[in-house]
């Protein structure tokens, strides 16, 4: 989803993945990639962007701490930690992550820009999923 000219969050291109029982999928011919000016180059862009989308009203209570392991091209490693509403994120490790998102910084972009599934991507494991996997579909609904 794009808010005003902010780029899609990531995020719920990961909760797609988990979504492949319950939810169909639009043909390929409905499914529209964002136009090139509002795609996003690079990881910190689209994490960037998760940030003006955060949605505290649905964070209420939520206790999560997420790492995001992304590797080369474009590596590197990020976390947010989700307390009670509040949103913190940052470049690096977090110790002790509920949920770990693994693929490589490009497969990030892609799922971003909508020239990659979530659902291929985890299914042909370029994105992986570690610790408790109801927790990559929450980034849905807190990162829409």
């Amino acid at each position: 989803m794009r808010v005003g000219s902010a780029v899609r969050c990531g995020a719920a291109a990961v909760a797609t993945a988990f979504l492949v029982l319950t939810v169909q999928q639009l043909p390929a011919a409905e499914k529209k990639a964002p136009a090139a000016s509002e795609q996003s180059h690079s990881p910190e862009e689209v994490f960037q962007a998760m940030k003006k989308v955060f949605q505290a009203e649905k964070a209420r209570g939520v206790h999560i701490r997420y790492l995001f392991h992304l590797t080369e091209p474009q590596g590197g490693d990020w976390w947010i930690k989700i307390d009670d509403g509040k949103m913190a994120m940052g470049k690096g490790a977090i110790e002790k992550p509920d949920c770990t998102i693994s693929c490589t910084g490009a497969d990030w972009v892609a799922l971003d820009n909508e020239t990659l599934g979530g659902t291929r991507a985890y299914l042909t494991g370029r994105l992986k999923i570690a610790g408790d996997r109801n927790l990559a579909r929450k980034l849905n609904e807190l990162f829409p």
